[in-house]
């Protein structure tokens, strides 16, 4: 393993003093043009880096952000894509971070214990298990388990766009669907089995408790939850699920059982993560907007970062005069994208 580069080695490369260098790559004054120039040059050739421990214990500010997962799936990682892409033109760089599955409530509060202060500036919580985390540095939640609480909140339209799919699959004469929901923990979870329930009734539908089943988000769940559904003596026509990830499980069951989709069962996901669009059929889903969830997280965390001395001993400006301290909540609009899984009822 190749050695992390020093500023001590930078130094001694540049023939000038650790202190100069610390200037030149701290912006700061009282470094002639052409010296900094060469330091800046040198650093650039040996990619030195310094360690985000080291600046924050310096400056106070790392200048690097934090994502923490539960654990790394489809729908965090099209977060941390949405993060990735909207601190790429600024100067933060992203710490992502996962509780391994986490499983325990509050488990957010004692990885932001360790790292706040020297690792992070702040922090994005993918669906936290916690209300009111208690942060040292400022938070960000996306899609919480308990809904918009005391944090700066983003989230999906999660009720109509279960409404959607729904709608989508009686407007095509359905009438016996199946609804393979979520984890119970979650709100937005709740939201979606609403919108099944209220899309049904608006159609003077009354669910059926037998068509109903809890797949935790999980494919193999909702592969038992479908083969249980398709065996009854009047099977649906067809099944929304609460997030692709189940609706592949659905069509894993139909072929399984040789099922046609969608001639003998249509299928409708949530997410239209990008998977759904490659599965057999293409799958027709509801599209939340999540890459836009994480770039929307990211615009409400830096402007709930505090003003205070930047890396380089200037003032940082006025970040933190908007939302700290106040429960922003942003929800975003979802939609149906329509593919090869549905069609009219036969």
């Amino acid at each position: 393993m190749a050695r992390r580069v020093t500023i001590t080695d930078v130094a001694h490369e540049a023939g000038v003093s650790v202190a100069t260098v610390s200037k030149v790559i701290n912006g700061r004054d009282g470094i002639a043009l052409a010296t900094a120039t060469h330091v800046q040059a040198v650093v650039d050739r040996l990619g030195y880096e310094s360690s985000l421990v080291a600046r924050g214990m310096r400056s106070h500010r790392t200048f690097a952000l934090g994502v923490l997962v539960a654990e790394f799936e489809p729908f965090s990682t099209e977060i941390l894509k949405g993060v990735g892409a909207a601190l790429a033109d600024t100067d933060y760089a992203l710490l992502a971070y996962t509780g391994g599955g986490a499983g325990r409530a509050g488990w957010e509060r004692r990885y932001l214990s360790r790292l706040s202060g020297t690792l992070i500036d702040g922090a994005i919580l993918v669906t936290p298990t916690v209300v009111d985390p208690d942060a040292p540095v400022p938070v960000v939640a996306v899609d919480p388990h308990a809904g918009p609480g005391a944090m700066p909140t983003v989230d999906s339209d999660n009720l109509e766009g279960a409404m959607l799919a729904v709608r989508h699959l009686l407007g095509l004469g359905h009438r016996r669907i199946g609804f393979l929901g979520g984890r119970r923990d979650l709100e937005s979870s709740a939201l979606r089995e609403a919108g099944y329930v209220q899309a049904l009734m608006d159609a003077g539908v009354t669910p059926d408790a037998d068509l109903m089943h809890v797949a935790e988000y999980r494919r193999g769940a909702a592969y038992e939850a479908t083969a249980a559904m398709l065996a009854l003596p009047d099977p649906p026509t067809a099944v929304f699920a609460a997030n692709d990830v189940s609706a592949m499980g659905i069509l894993d069951a139909a072929a399984r059982l040789g099922v046609r989709v969608p001639d003998q069962l249509s299928v409708v996901g949530f997410d239209d993560i990008p998977e759904s669009a490659s599965t057999t059929p293409p799958l027709t889903t509801v599209r939340q907007e999540i890459q836009q969830l994480g770039s929307t997280a990211v615009r409400l965390l830096l402007a709930a970062l505090p003003a205070g001395p930047a890396a380089d001993g200037t003032a940082a400006g006025a970040a933190g005069s908007g939302v700290r301290g106040r429960a922003v909540h942003e929800r975003l609009p979802t939609s149906l994208v329509v593919r090869g899984t549905t069609a009219p009822r036969r």
